[in-house]
């Protein structure tokens, strides 16, 4: 099929190049050989008058036509799939359609097992692919290869539909072998201890660390993980604290020899949100998901 004298099938080869920026992890993507891509890329060059991958080095870089070319290309892809694969109902007690979830671990140990239960009962066929929050979500979330994002609404895209899910405080946590753990904890003992801060490592700060900047508070970090669920256990044996989710402090309060004190700060709650992409807003197994969703805060709101 050609519009405008282009091979169509050509742009999935060249979305599929502009993204791995290498033609032979393009063409095991597309399931094609290496001379079939190859074949495809002369072929774009020639329609479009431009070289669009270049060697630099050891490695290819896109052009400056194909770094216009790149998100409008997946646009019109995610468009097409859309509009093609997407069913007009959703019969989640038959389906065996797999969803992309971009989650933190905090979300991974709070909601998920109450909707991973859920739709155990409901749709025993419908599987889940849970992955880390990316660099950039957002730009996951524009090519498609996510279809909800479970995030922060600091961190939400202000183009695409969003969805309040639940509400979070955050608690201190501290051993019980320290005298931080003896009598309230107060705003001097707690800008003066040694702190276990998370950072996500997607150049994005985390929750508490904004909440605590916006208060004017100051911490001396002395231990820094990437995992929200981590940071608890960390202070076991040390006079430190981590300021924590309150439902990750109880949890870890009922494993392990800490005691959770309130933050000695007022902070604004983190509201935690549903995101999804523009196109798929209509899509009945995406409405079906967060439906699920909002049903397995339900759950977890019962069993605190």
């Amino acid at each position: 099929m050609r519009f405008n004298k282009l091979d169509l099938n050509l742009l999935v080869a060249l979305d599929a190049m502009l993204a791995e920026k290498n033609i032979s992890r393009a063409a095991e993507r597309m399931h094609m050989s290496q001379s079939a891509m190859s074949n495809a890329l002369s072929r774009l060059r020639q329609y479009f008058e431009d070289d669009l991958l270049v060697q630099v080095g050891r490695r290819m870089d896109l052009t400056p036509r194909a770094q216009m070319l790149q998100e409008s290309v997946r646009d019109v892809l995610l468009r097409v799939d859309i509009a093609v694969a997407t069913s007009p109902v959703f019969d989640y007690a038959s389906s065996d359609r797999e969803f992309t979830l971009f989650v933190s671990d905090f979300t991974l140990q709070t909601v998920l097992p109450h909707m991973l239960a859920l739709t155990q009962k409901k749709a025993p066929n419908v599987r889940f692919r849970l992955q880390p929050q990316a660099r950039e979500p957002e730009r996951a979330m524009e090519r498609g290869e996510v279809d909800l994002l479970v995030i922060p609404e600091r961190y939400c895209s202000p183009t695409h539909p969003t969805e309040p899910l639940f509400e979070e405080q955050l608690s201190c946590v501290v051993w019980n072998g320290s005298p931080l753990a003896q009598g309230p904890l107060t705003l001097a003992q707690y800008t003066a201890a040694g702190h276990v801060a998370v950072s996500p490592g997607h150049n994005q700060h985390a929750f508490d660390h904004l909440a605590l900047q916006q208060e004017g508070v100051e911490r001396r970090i002395e231990v820094t993980t990437f995992s929200f669920t981590s940071a608890a256990g960390l202070v076991v044996a040390t006079d430190r604290i981590a300021t924590v989710h309150e439902r990750l402090a109880r949890q870890a309060a009922r494993l392990l020899p800490l005691v959770i004190h309130p933050l000695p700060v007022p902070t604004a709650p983190m509201r935690q949100f549903m995101q999804w992409h523009k196109y798929r807003a209509f899509d009945p197994g995406i409405v079906w998901l967060r439906e699920v969703m909002h049903e397995a805060v339900a759950a977890m709101h019962a069993a605190d």
